[in-house]
């Protein structure tokens, strides 16, 4: 059928999921066809109790899915897409034809299943799929439509009610054992499990010290080159035979795995065989070449697009999918959720015409590459992530800037070089022996690598993990050397080492974690990894992902009380048995009947799943509903605690972390200090512990208020020193006569150690009233977020310095006042740091002190900084980063403000109005107010319920 046939087929409406997409399809289809956007899911699970239908009550209302009844359900149109589904309704009306044109993955099949509940066509409904945007994809997807994948939906919908189970149930064991506004997920805290464990291996890691030797060795030649160099480095490897220990001989407990086969220098050793060697004649014990080769790298799929990204880019995965889907809405890339490295014949040929034009025949394979998925169960799209169309565009070609051609290019570099010829050379090991003054034999040995042939790594070569690995283009040119040719020792040089902990995660190397362990599905890698940043279970230190202590708490508890359901192997069973149930191999009720309500309830499916799996706890004899019921075993204070050394103890509190050490003297309070939120767990040593204590903690008595005759303390609060009275026991803290101390915060010109009695009667004096003007308007001096300022009524004035609080006089005041009201920002601060010029924008970078601290900034795109950067250590590349993201981000959204009402109209215009025109707006009026009555007592019932209920926000579920 013809894509822009009117006359024949009548309209045809085709619903998208994004703006940007249908702006781009529309522009590929005829004037017989109306595109409209969905603007993602417009139906899902309800968020709150208050969503959910008056007729569902009890747990079907918590839970938003009725687990008595198949575990059916509830759907709700999504409060902020009813506008757009009535538009959609008004367009079918006007066609004849639907077309469902979402993403061809599972999540997309679930929208177009939705749109198609919801908007009950009675027109022919078609099932559009592409997996790229360009004119030839797309009127061949209308001319080639299917019917919607029931089994799809099916899957999707089972983990979205399996998301849901665990998130609602866990979340609020969190918010009762732990701190309220908590969350747990099926593959968030599995993920956050995996940070927290590699910091535990940190904490538990014993450096280990160790010594060899590096010697330059020349040859005598005089005529070397390049090729050919006179000298080169080596390292020793053994010492009468027995191998020298290297790093990886070491355990994490610093001690030598082998001591039998391997031979431990230390410093001391090491000199004096530097010493005894001084004299040694050396010669090439032997000469071992063999041929290099190295194949192309396999085109992207959506975890290796992040990861490459990162090394590369140093983007996050969430930043890069938010590039990578603009790329692809814009009709640049294909899609880009995909497990799958293959390329389809027409890909396959854009890209050996391009190996050929750009690098010449000689790097054309003769015939094309095809790559095996490594991904099991890979079903998220249908081919690599690659540039689009018949005919691939260069960079240059594109039109493209900033982020999303740096994406692109890294994109069409690794889809040409999939097709490109192997890179060959030669390796080569030589080693070097000779002996001490003291008769041992040493032997040192060296790596060459020699590329004869570039091949793909003309055009791409792949980034690593690890900023010590060697890239695969990298060259080691050797001298030419056989063996029995003596050399000189033209230095010898002891080095000395320490073994090193385990790297934390980058976002890179988590998404290969998971993915390697088979947890989850990779196109929601981004999102969960974004979720745990958001929760406060991690944070970033450079690329590092660091947990938080919050987060050991959490991971603590999980483990203890629900090892299961964060047991790696049962995840990734749970996944297979997802995929078993999308492939109809296994039915979704009975599998969600086993993992709630445990085996009993099973009736034999689903045997040999996750939902059969346990971790010996104990825990896998019942379903999730029997764990979260019985919390009587639960010991908030003991899942939050964990030992430091010598009685300290960090606790977990709600208010944030702290360290306590019981008093030295019966009777005395527990000695206790704040723990920085930025510290990382590993850094939290004794030593550091005493130090926290030491610093002031928030208990010098500055002495007596004479007023109240409460005393009146200094403390050091989380967010900055402040002082405070001490209220008589027996003050009422809750309830209507609840009494609050008076409290104020330090000027940034006292100090905690110096501040004095006098000072904080003066700090608690505020606000202070300054006095009143001519007309009997009383002035104040006020203290305020963004700084000192006088207020006048609903007119304000800053002040130059804290200070001016307490000084400033009534004179000094109305001579503020006098002055005009200042507009616009003042002159502009000096910058606090010049970083350069950012790549992007190409304008220079510089750090300046903003109204919320200090920030980055191009003179377009502000960044503020992250609580682990710091002015005087921050890198240039750390500042284009936080600039990246920010633009990444794009603009903040302005809530728009409500209209006020309009005045009444004046006298002379309302004169003119006739009776009828009167009556009409008298029930107008009458309307709007039952209107107004109506939506503000629906809204409060919404949050009695929501409050009644739990609420959901706080247990949210994820896709996975």
């Amino acid at each position: 059928m013809s894509p822009s046939s009117e006359t024949a087929h009548g309209k045809r409406l085709v619903i998208v999921e994004s703006p940007a997409k249908a702006k781009t399809i529309k522009g590929y289809l005829g004037p017989g066809y109306i595109v409209e956007a969905s603007v993602g899911h417009i139906r899902d699970l309800p968020g709150t109790a208050a969503e959910v239908p008056e007729e569902y009550t009890g747990e079907v209302r918590r839970l938003g899915v009725d687990v008595d009844h198949d575990f059916a359900p509830i759907y709700v149109v999504n409060p902020d897409k009813k506008s757009q589904v009535t538009k959609l309704k008004s367009l079918l009306k006007e066609s004849d034809e639907l077309f469902l044109a979402t993403d061809e993955d599972r999540e997309g099949e679930a929208i177009a299943w939705h749109l198609q509940e919801v908007l009950k066509p009675k027109v022919p409904v078609h099932r559009m799929v592409f997996h790229e945007i360009t004119k030839d994809a797309i009127q061949e997807a209308v001319r080639n439509p299917r019917h919607l994948n029931k089994r799809l939906v099916d899957a999707q919908e089972t983990r979205r009610i399996l998301d849901r189970l665990y998130g609602y149930e866990v979340s609020p064991v969190l918010w009762k054992k732990v701190m309220p506004k908590l969350s747990a997920g099926r593959v968030q805290s599995v993920a956050t499990r995996l940070v927290v464990e590699r910091e535990r291996e940190r904490i538990a890691f014993t450096s280990a010290s160790y010594w060899d030797l590096v010697a330059a060795f020349g040859t005598g030649r005089t005529s070397a080159d390049a090729a050919n160099p006179e000298s080169f480095g080596a390292r020793l490897v053994s010492v009468d035979g027995k191998r020298v220990a290297t790093g990886r001989d070491f355990g994490p407990d610093g001690r030598l795995k082998s001591a039998a086969t391997t031979l431990h220098l230390d410093e001391q050793a090491a000199r004096a065989l530097a010493a005894g060697l001084q004299q040694a004649a050396f010669s090439v014990r032997s000469v071992e070449s063999k041929p290099y080769r190295r194949s192309p790298y396999a085109p992207f799929r959506t975890t290796t697009l992040q990861q490459e990204a990162s090394r590369k880019l140093g983007f996050g995965a969430k930043r890069t999918m938010q590039v990578a889907q603009k790329l692809y809405e814009n009709g640049f890339i294909t899609y880009m959720r995909t497990d799958s490295t293959t390329l389809s014949e027409t890909a396959v040929t854009a890209a050996r015409t391009q190996v050929t034009q750009l690098y010449g025949a000689d790097y054309l394979p003769s015939a094309p590459r095809t790559y095996a998925s490594k991904v099991k169960n890979a079903q998220e799209a249908h081919e690599a992530i690659r540039p689009s169309g018949d005919r691939f565009r260069t960079p240059a070609e594109t039109g493209l800037g900033g982020d999303d051609f740096r994406l692109y290019e890294l994109i069409w570099m690794r889809t040409v070089a999939s097709q490109m010829k192997d890179a060959v050379g030669q390796s080569v090991t030589v080693k070097v022996g000779g002996r001490a003054a003291d008769g041992r034999d040493a032997e040192f040995s060296a790596s060459g690598k020699i590329i004869t042939f570039h091949g793909f790594l003309k055009a791409y070569v792949e980034g690593a993990d690890d900023p010590n690995a060697e890239l695969d283009d990298r060259e080691r040119r050797l001298p030419q050397v056989a063996e029995g040719d003596p050399l000189a020792a033209e230095k010898l040089t002891p080095e000395g080492h320490a073994t090193k902990p385990p790297a934390r995660y980058t976002e890179a190397s988590l998404v290969k974690e998971l993915e390697d362990r088979e947890i989850g599905r990779p196109s929601t890698y981004a999102s969960i990894i974004d979720t745990i940043i958001n929760r406060k279970y991690v944070f970033k230190k450079g690329t590092a992902l660091v947990p938080s202590f919050l987060s050991f708490a959490v991971v603590n508890l999980l483990e203890k009380h629900f090892g299961r359901l964060v047991d790696y192997d049962f995840t990734a069973k749970m996944e297979d048995d997802l995929d078993r149930i999308a492939a109809g191999q296994a039915e979704s009720v009975p599998w969600l009947k086993r993992f709630y309500f445990g085996a009993g309830e099973s009736n034999g499916a689903a045997v040999g799943g996750a939902a059969d799996a346990g971790n010996g706890d104990g825990d896998h004899l019942g379903g999730l509903k029997e764990l979260v019921t019985d919390l009587g075993a639960i010991d908030a204070r003991e899942i939050s605690s964990f030992p430091i050394g010598e009685g300290i103890v960090l606790r977990v509190g709600r208010f944030g972390s702290y360290v306590v050490r019981p008093a030295a003297v019966e009777g005395e309070p527990d000695q206790r200090a704040d723990v920085p939120d930025d510290l990382p767990p590993d850094e939290l040593t004794v030593e550091l512990a005493e130090e926290l204590f030491n610093k002031p903690s928030g208990e010098r008595e500055l002495g007596t208020d004479p007023v109240s005759g409460n005393p009146l303390v200094a403390k050091a609060g989380r967010y900055g020193p402040y002082v405070t009275e001490v209220l008589p026991e027996g003050t009422p803290k809750t309830g209507k006569n609840a009494v609050k101390p008076r409290t104020a915060s330090l000027f940034k010109s006292m100090d905690l150690d110096t501040v004095t009695l006098e000072d904080a009667l003066k700090l608690l004096s505020l606000p202070r009233v300054v006095g009143a003007d001519a007309e009997g308007n009383e002035i104040t001096a006020q203290n305020g977020r963004y700084g000192p300022y006088l207020k006048r009524g609903t007119d304000s004035r800053s002040l130059t310095s804290e200070d001016q609080l307490l000084s400033i006089t009534l004179d000094e005041a109305l001579a503020i006042y006098a002055q005009p009201k200042a507009r616009g920002r003042a002159a502009a601060a000096p910058p606090l740091k010049e970083l350069g010029t950012d790549p992007v924008s190409e304008r220079p970078v510089v750090v300046k002190d903003g109204r919320f601290g200090p920030y980055v900034t191009d003179g377009e795109t502000n960044a503020t900084l992250r609580k682990d950067d710091e002015v005087e250590s921050i890198t240039p590349e750390r500042g284009y980063e936080l600039l990246a993201e920010k633009r990444a981000r794009g603009p903040v959204k302005k809530t728009a403000k409500k209209a006020p009402a309009k005045k009444a109209a004046a006298t002379k215009t309302a004169a003119k109005k006739t009776t009828t025109a009167k009556k009409t707006a008298a029930k107008k009026t009458t309307a709007v107010k039952k209107t107004a009555t109506g939506a503000a007592a629906k809204k409060t019932a919404a949050k009695a319920a929501a409050a009644e209920n739990g609420g959901a926000a706080g247990g949210g579920s994820e896709e996975s």
